[in-house]
């Protein structure tokens, strides 16, 4: 018999996963917002080395191109809170359009999917 639904243990390493991009992610979206708001700004509080080197590279992008890249990470962001709501309703990791399972490959490096590769590439 075909398996039709990943275990608890499999869900639980997918949603790992997730929370540790989720967390990525909002960092990034965080960076991206402060990018528009701060504009040239320097903020002397924060001596962190990194945090500098981050925000000068920040501080390149355009306000329309960090715009751009924050809407597109609150996308991101959606569609990993998503994935966690299917992996709570036991429905992660099952192909939308044929209901098949999606392989544990194409999750692990797109843990948000909804299709799998046949369904995806069918598409085009």
């Amino acid at each position: 018999m075909e398996k039709t639904r990943y275990s608890n243990e499999e869900r639980q390493e997918f949603k790992t996963l997730i929370l540790c991009k989720l967390e990525k992610a909002r960092q990034d979206y965080g960076l991206y917002k402060n990018a528009i708001t701060q504009g040239d700004g320097n903020d002397t509080q924060d001596t962190s080395p990194t945090f500098k080197v981050l925000e000068e590279g920040a501080a390149t992008l355009s306000k329309e191109e960090a715009g751009k890249l924050a809407q597109r990470q609150q996308k991101f962001i959606q569609h990993l809170e998503a994935a966690l709501i299917r992996i709570e309703n036991k429905t992660y990791g099952i192909c939308r359009e044929t209901g098949a399972l999606i392989s544990k490959e194409r999750l692990r490096a797109v843990p948000h999917a909804t299709l799998s590769i046949d369904a995806k590439n069918s598409q085009q």
